[in-house]
């Protein structure tokens, strides 16, 4: 068993940011990953609720890391109501540097996987000149 990811976003961030990962490992994902993708208009407990069967079958015992786009915002909303049904740790400001240091520990709990996932992302943000 192992932690699963569901990402939480805007639009189509969470399904463009799980090909990318998927095109970099190929066949091989390291841990089982969903999507979920919401607009700023719909109803966070109505989402939350039609998705809550979802995050139960993602869970395979070891929890469900939750990655969301922006704190505050309706994606972020439904992941903390979607976090409430099973262990898991919810982190905002999901980017692609932090999915891809996630993929890099998949035999790491979900305490330590979630401080791998933020520092993936803090990490991964670069001033370039």
């Amino acid at each position: 068993m192992s932690v699963s990811i569901l990402i939480v976003s805007h639009g189509q961030l969470a399904e463009q940011l799980i090909q990318i990962a998927t095109s970099t490992f190929g066949d091989a994902m390291p841990l089982q990953c969903r999507s979920l993708s919401v607009s700023q208009a719909c109803d966070p407990d109505l989402i939350a609720m039609a998705n809550a069967d979802m995050i139960s079958e993602l869970d395979q015992g070891e929890g469900v890391l939750i990655l969301t786009d922006a704190y505050g915002s309706t994606p972020s909303n439904i992941a903390n109501r979607l976090a409430a049904i099973v262990t898991s740790k919810v982190i905002a400001g999901v980017n692609l540097p932090m999915l891809l240091r996630v993929f890099n520990y998949p035999e790491q709990s979900l305490e330590k996987l979630s401080t791998t996932a933020f520092d993936g992302g803090k990490d991964g943000i670069i001033i370039c000149s």
